[in-house]
């Protein structure tokens, strides 16, 4: 098995993704604890449906923030749902991403 050119594309887009989402959290709640501008809500969202949502979530739980808002509650593990079955259907349709030995 191994990632074909456009696996490695995807592999290396959602790993920035994913980093920038982590942080984004991590400094959003340092911000909200000393009173500064805050990140906007919509970029966290935004972040996260662009293939950040599993760090986001992480971070969520990490830097205990926003987890009492039921819309990062349903959006963020929703926005993680999408992007794993939009992987899983192009990989089982097209074989897009991993290539298996014979």
């Amino acid at each position: 098995m191994h990632l074909t050119f456009e696996g490695q594309l995807l592999l290396t887009y959602l790993a920035i993704l994913n980093l920038l989402a982590f942080l984004m959290c991590g400094l959003d709640k340092w911000k909200a604890r000393r009173g500064f501008w805050r990140v906007p809500e919509r970029v966290l969202f935004g972040l996260s449906f662009l293939g950040g949502g599993a760090a986001f979530f992480m971070g969520m739980h990490l830097f205990h923030h926003k987890t009492r808002h039921w819309s990062f509650r349903i959006l963020i593990p929703l926005s993680i749902l999408l992007w794993l079955g939009a992987v899983i259907y192009t990989q089982w349709k097209w074989g897009l991403w991993i290539v298996w030995a014979r």
